[in-house]
């Protein structure tokens, strides 16, 4: 069997050295309590944003063929607020026109001059 007393000790800390330990100890706890909240706060808003998603967005848009002329390029189409406006391209002219979202009725044509 082995002797206790062959072991070495280990000494007793000093108040300072308890202090700084206490105070790293404390930092630690403080730190890893405001990273699990962080993570918390994340996963909340994750959650949030997943339960939010009812479809309204795709509701505002339900138009089957837009009308351009013959021949044209399209250069841009940009969905925003119910609208679609669609830039489009025809020989030397280019004009921008601006459909309904939900009924796809052309609301306005903008031609686009150079100054």
């Amino acid at each position: 069997m082995s002797d206790p007393q062959d072991k070495a000790e280990t000494p007793e800390l000093t108040p300072e050295a308890r202090a700084v330990l206490g105070r790293a100890r404390k930092s630690f706890m403080v730190s890893i309590g405001l990273l699990v909240v962080g993570l918390i706060a994340v996963g909340g808003a994750l959650v949030y944003r997943a339960s939010q998603s009812d479809g309204k967005a795709s509701a505002d848009y339900v138009i089957a063929a837009l009308k351009i002329p013959e021949g044209s390029e399209v250069v841009s189409a940009v969905a925003a607020d119910g609208r679609l406006t669609v830039t489009y391209r025809l020989g030397p002219l280019t004009s921008v026109r601006i459909f309904d979202g939900k009924s796809g009725e052309l609301i306005r044509e903008i031609p686009v001059v150079s100054e």
